[in-house]
């Protein structure tokens, strides 16, 4: 099959006092990440990109590189410039049977590497998320999700630690930790879940792979069991580049026709 090449009708400005190279990296880059231009598409060649757009062949060679830097394209001598870049993981929020459906759906996607598993002091705030007594032990887990090797959720859980010591570091490595607590016979009942954004500091940035300062999505979850005790607090981070929620909204009817609500 031959291969699709794509063309650009964007253009840039030399009157704003944003670099040209950087504005045409973004430019490619919100045509990759919106689906635009999808995986193994052809981009314009160098000298094609300096006849639409006016630019020297360095601006386009540094725009170009900023984009195989993040790995969103590959460059190869005499055969052009090919989109790497593949749709992000998604998520849809919904219900908790969902939730522990789409969970499920990422471990199968995805590999994970476990970078701290320790039985700890709970921190101020998983004392208060966990309802727990100052001097309570938790289970404390770092990981790192992987897809196709490339780095998109940083996680920190904590667990009280009844629940932490029904299974062992290795079967965390292989099961989404949700379904772990089902089989030491919790029955999860609901879940308050936050949903930010932030800004990849020195950890997760160099976890993830991004800049310092660069943007993420921050999502917050506490977990409750059928008797309305939280079991679980979990912190993610997202690469927004990689990753995405979906949420299913339906019509509101009658007066409040003007507004939409979540389905369940």
């Amino acid at each position: 099959m031959a291969e699709k090449t794509v063309t650009f009708k964007d253009t840039i400005d030399d009157s704003l006092p944003t670099p040209l190279y950087h504005q045409l990296y973004v430019l490619i880059r919100e045509k990759i990440f919106s689906g635009v231009y999808a995986n193994a598409v052809l981009i314009p060649t160098e000298k094609e990109l300096e006849k639409m757009f006016d630019v020297s062949r360095i601006t386009v060679k540094r725009a170009l590189d900023e984009l195989a830097k993040e790995g969103l394209v590959s460059r190869q001598r005499g055969r052009g410039t090919t989109v790497t870049f593949t749709n992000p993981v998604s998520h849809s929020s919904g219900n908790m049977a969902g939730l522990i459906e789409d969970m499920q759906n990422i471990a199968k996607e995805t590999t994970v590497t476990i970078l701290e598993f320790d039985y700890i002091k709970a921190p101020p705030q998983a004392v208060d998320a966990l309802k727990l007594e100052p001097a309570a032990i938790v289970q404390k887990a770092i990981r790192v999700r992987h897809k196709d090797d490339t780095p998109f959720s940083y996680v920190i859980t904590y667990l009280p630690e009844e629940i932490g010591r029904s299974f062992k570091y290795e079967e965390l490595e292989a099961q989404p930790i949700l379904a772990l607590i089902e089989r030491s016979g919790i029955a999860i009942s609901r879940a308050r879940q936050t949903i930010t954004a932030t800004l990849a500091d020195s950890v997760t940035g160099s976890t993830l792979r991004v800049n310092i300062g660069s943007p993420l999505i921050k999502v917050t979850r506490i977990v409750y069991d059928t008797t309305d005790k939280p079991v679980e607090y979990i912190t993610i981070y997202y690469r927004p580049d990689l990753y995405q929620l979906n949420l299913d909204l339906s019509r509101m009817k009658g007066l409040q026709s003007n507004f939409w609500t979540a389905i369940p």
